[in-house]
């Protein structure tokens, strides 16, 4: 299958895996923010249908190009994990909807969510990446760590003493 402007094939050790550019209301994207509803829900104690129109009540084109961008990967066409950025200021992207699917977790898709948002914000003229994460998610502060963002807060603070924990990494070409 040949990838068009809107999707990207990498390679995997198990099954390729596409990347594929999309809108936030495109079918592929649903099994996200409804994992991700459902995930937050679970997490923090809130109703999953508010968390579930929540996601929904951002506008699709703050994920849009050309500030910003949704993406998920595809494992035999099937969405496997994704996420998204928006503009934060003029130099930096925002992450957002950072998910893998809990049938395919520990299998590094996470990080390689991050290193197809990270050079797709280096595209598109950003210079730095901003994030939070919530204080019930000690899998993606790991994760950030991990893939060099450097925490906003103190590390051996009680996270949920904190409320949302910020990172940031500068990008390089």
């Amino acid at each position: 299958m040949a990838a068009t402007a809107l999707e990207r094939i990498i390679p995997a050790t198990q099954a390729e895996i596409v990347v594929r550019r999309l809108e936030q209301d495109d079918p592929l994207a649903q099994p996200l923010l409804a994992e991700l509803a459902m995930e937050y829900s679970n997490r923090y104690g809130q109703p999953r249908r508010e968390v579930h129109r929540e996601l929904l009540d951002y506008p699709a084109t703050e994920f849009a190009a050309p500030d910003g961008v949704l993406l998920v990967l595809l494992e035999n066409g099937k969405p496997v994990a994704g996420g998204a950025f928006r503009r934060y200021d003029t130099r930096t992207a925002e992450l957002k909807r950072i998910w893998t699917h809990s049938a395919y977790r520990r299998r590094g898709l996470g990080r390689r969510v991050l290193e197809e948002l990270e050079t797709e914000a280096l595209r598109r003229g950003y210079h730095g990446i901003y994030l939070t994460t919530g204080p019930r998610q000690p899998e993606a502060k790991a994760l950030y760590l991990a893939a060099g963002y450097r925490a906003e807060f103190d590390l051996e603070a009680d996270p949920e003493n904190i409320g949302p924990l910020p990172f940031r990494k500068e990008l390089r070409p």
